[in-house]
């Protein structure tokens, strides 16, 4: 059974998704990941999917003229922190929209060897909004990362919060 990565991009409409995962459905395809988002009016759309998905037909299936659709098969790959073997963060960023925020706080956590597992981004007016789910290292010195975290965020005259996630209570 292959592995494929599918892209949607269109003008956000209803009925997008239903049309993209009826046909992936119908070309035999199962979602195993996806995120979905609108940005600046346009639905964006990443999944990946197990089957042997035929691109060309799904392709021909989803063939407007507001979409954008690409399929590829991939490689399955082992995920950055096997269960147990990281430690997972939330972190948000709230401050003035200006160029280089993302690259900035991305940085300082790639410098540890972080990695951002999830992100979204939002302007509201000139208010800048960033939240993401980190996977860190075991071995990372929290303390010394959320003290590098706020210098850029001071920097960018921002507030950033680091908080660890709360494992589910079940």
């Amino acid at each position: 059974m292959g592995l494929s990565a599918v892209t949607v991009l269109g003008v956000d409409r209803p009925g997008v998704i239903a049309a993209v995962t009826g046909s992936l459905a119908d070309c035999g395809a199962n979602i195993q990941d996806s995120t979905m988002t609108l940005l600046g009016g346009h639905v964006a759309m990443m999944l990946l999917v197990s089957g042997d998905l035929d691109g060309d037909e799904l392709l021909k299936r989803l063939r407007t003229s507001d979409l954008v659709v690409t399929a590829s098969a991939i490689e399955a790959r082992r995920h950055f922190c096997e269960e147990g073997d990281g430690l997972g963060y939330v972190l948000t960023v709230h401050g003035p929209d200006r160029t280089g925020i993302v690259s900035a706080v991305s940085a300082v956590l790639a410098a540890d060897g972080g990695n951002i597992t999830g992100m979204s981004t939002r302007l509201t007016g000139r208010l800048y909004v960033l939240i993401a789910d980190v996977e860190l290292p075991k071995e990372v010195d929290v303390a010394a990362l959320m003290r590098r975290l706020a210098a850029v965020g001071a920097g960018l005259d921002a507030e950033i919060t680091f908080r660890p996630v709360k494992p589910d209570l079940s």
